[in-house]
């Protein structure tokens, strides 16, 4: 008889189950009945961006404002992670694939066609040609600059603040548990996370059905395919998914890392050579004086509604609050995605890169690209270039034409889109899986497979069927009640890092006693001399160890159950007092190293020092807070010390205030 085995799946049924019936329902809408979809979503999305453009405004300016307060306040330093947590990727792959998750395909498709669109729009047609060009610049600024990636920041900080200090795990739901508490693993959770998913899938799969069409028109215009039908694009969306695929399957370390890489190496050598042979002076003058105008012109652009400028509102609309709802709808993914590689940097640190580094490199890209092609448009196209405005599709590759070596870059900048293409489709699969699966740490890797193939088949049909723009007006209007969310992760993260803060400022009581004169002329010998390996790890096995018992047996004495825990590498002891509501209480000695500086070595007034390395005792503890040196405790001292964490411990536990912050599965140690 054959023996069908289950198959193994960590998707939760709660998460997934819902997600792919609306999925599948808005999909199976948008194909079959395009336009009828398109015409009513897009009228839901009139209403809310004309009603209630002001919640976008008023949000964005808020996430602005938050980031910049909390990147210079005293919860800058608070790290995402235990104190001792070291960052996961080197700095620069780090921003590499913050970067390509963040914009990726949206840089190529709207370099050369936002500053174009801003140019020759009739709204603007009654300013002068240089103020046109300058507004151009203006807006594309503000449109990709720190308020874009304030939305990600939010999110993104929220996340992996959430996961790795309250040790919760990767989800949205976990950046409510300051307000929801141990609701977030029921059904207000659930919804939570479907929510992201659904926004998730339908910002990555609009997203990847319009990059085909230009890669598409790309490969079209340089005679590689002999035109757009549905056939053609089936191909590229087969290659570059299967690549995804293989992509993701290889994880964040190997696969989304390595392109991530050469993504941003390939963008930044497309970027010199347009800047080398396009009209250098030009594009260096107006990018510093594009970066003043942004500066100087701040607080205007994030507070106007254009409520007394009637005739460019319908532009504001189309413009300025669609990009806000579009960066919200795309924030659960970008801000997962970052959350995931930021473990071990700081608060401040996490926001001055965010904020500061994409956004000056859009800055410089977009004035590249899209300056070039305005001066092109005025001294060589003869206006060529602003009559392709609205086809953006085919404009990158037309700019592409007024350049040296136009072949060869238009194959590089094809490349660049397919890489940027995977990076998306790769780490949103990463995304999806994670959301579906509560954050499982191992999960088959057939899953990721299914969350490929499920995006191909579904961008596929709505690019067969027309149904895009449809699925396109979804994913905005699902951004207005996520805008209300992000608001309320800010109000968790004020509640948590203030308890956070107090959590580690907090001394002993003053009750504590300080040294006794007892013992030190003993005392005295340990100052002025250097240990070695040996002797603490005797002090270990002798002092501490019989404090520590001791302790354990007047621990029993109380009705309190004390464990002894001894580890070899390193080589250190602690006693732990073990809790099913509240963290774990450890005390533990462990064996540090420092180096003596050189001018000790050959110091005549202490003694002498056999080796740059001395060793010493000391101390940690359970939260992660930073030990100290106990090497001249003796064991009443050492005991009393233990006591003194102990009492400060209770005095913690017993706040209800603290609540949330010692009681979020702490117990679990983290590598």
């Amino acid at each position: 008889m054959i023996k069908f085995r289950s198959i193994k799946t960590t998707l939760s049924k709660g998460v997934t189950v819902p997600s792919l019936i609306f999925i599948a329902g808005i999909c199976l809408l948008s194909a079959i009945y395009p336009k009828l979809t398109e015409n009513l979503l897009n009228t839901v999305k009139d209403f809310i961006f004309v009603n209630l453009n002001y919640v976008y405004v008023w949000s964005v300016t808020i996430y602005v404002l938050f980031l910049v307060y909390l990147m210079f306040s005293k919860y800058g330093n608070i790290r995402l992670g235990r104190n001792d947590s070291k960052p996961a990727y080197s700095f620069f792959s780090w921003i590499s694939m913050l970067f390509a998750a963040g914009m990726g395909i949206g840089l190529m498709y709207f370099s050369v066609a936002e500053p174009m669109q801003h140019y020759s729009n009739e709204v603007f047609s009654g300013n002068t040609a240089i103020q046109r060009a300058k507004d151009a610049q203006l807006y594309t600024f503000f449109h990709w600059g720190i308020h874009a990636w304030a939305i990600y920041g939010i999110v993104g900080l929220s996340l992996a603040y959430f996961a790795y200090r309250y040790r919760l795990p990767l989800s949205l739901r976990s950046c409510f548990y300051p307000l929801l508490k141990d609701k977030i693993k029921g059904t207000w959770g659930n919804t939570i996370d479907i929510f992201a998913l659904c926004s998730t899938f339908f910002g990555i799969t609009t997203t990847l059905g319009f990059g085909v069409v230009q890669i598409n028109s790309g490969l079209e215009t340089l005679g590689v395919l002999p035109g757009s039908s549905f056939i053609y694009q089936v191909l590229i969306v087969g290659v570059l998914v299967s690549l995804s695929i293989i992509s993701a399957v290889s994880g964040v370390d190997k696969g989304v890392r390595i392109l991530s890489n050469i993504n941003i190496v390939s963008v930044v050598v497309l970027l010199l050579f347009v800047l080398a042979l396009g009209p250098t002076v030009y594009l260096i003058g107006s990018f510093t004086e594009g970066i003043g105008n942004y500066i100087n012109n701040f607080f205007s652009l994030t507070f106007n509604t254009h409520v007394y400028e009637a005739e460019t509102q319908p532009w504001f609309y189309d413009w300025t609050i669609l990009y806000w709802a579009w960066w919200i709808s795309w924030s659960p993914y970008v801000g997962l995605f970052i959350a995931k590689i930021s473990k071990g940097r700081t608060i401040r640190e996490f926001i001055a890169a965010v904020l500061i580094i994409p956004t000056l490199f859009n800055f410089i890209w977009m004035s590249v690209f899209g300056n070039s092609a305005i001066w092109f448009d005025v001294n060589i196209a003869d206006g060529a270039l602003s009559q392709l405005a609205s086809n953006p599709d085919a404009l990158m590759f037309r700019f592409l034409e007024y350049l040296p070596l136009t072949e060869i870059i238009s194959f590089l900048v094809i490349a660049i889109i397919i890489i940027f293409f995977v990076t998306s489709a790769d780490s949103g699969m990463f995304v999806m899986n994670s959301i579906a699966t509560k954050n499982a740490r191992i999960s088959p890797k057939w899953q990721t497979v299914g969350w490929g193939f499920l995006l191909a088949v579904l961008a596929l049909m709505l690019l067969n069927a027309g149904g895009l723009n449809a699925l396109q007006s979804m994913t905005l209007i699902t951004a207005l009640p996520f805008s209300v969310i992000i608001l309320l992760f800010i109000v968790s993260l004020v509640k948590a890092l203030a308890i956070d803060q107090k959590y580690y400022e907090r001394d002993f009581s003053a009750t504590t006693i300080p040294w006794s004169g007892e013992s030190w002329r003993q005392r005295l010998k340990q100052i002025v001399s250097f240990n070695d390996k040996k002797s603490v790890i005797r002090y270990i096995d002798t002092t501490v160890k019989e404090a520590f018992y001791e302790l354990q047996q007047e621990f029993a004495k109380n009705n309190i159950d004390a464990t002894i825990n001894s580890y070899e590498k390193p080589q250190r002891i602690e006693i732990e007092i073990k809790h099913d509501v509240v963290n774990n209480f450890v005390y533990g000695v462990k064996n540090e190293t420092r180096v003596v500086s050189d001018y000790l070595l050959n110091e005549e007034n202490l003694p002498d020092v056999d080796d740059s390395q001395t060793h010493f005792p000391k101390s940690y503890f359970g939260d992660a807070r930073e030990g100290y040196d106990v090497q001249l405790f003796t064991k009443n001292e050492l005991i009393s010390d233990v006591l003194k964490h102990y009492e400060r411990f209770i005095e913690i536990i017993v706040e209800k205030r603290n609540e949330m912050f010692i009681s979020s599965n702490a117990n679990r140690r983290l590598e």
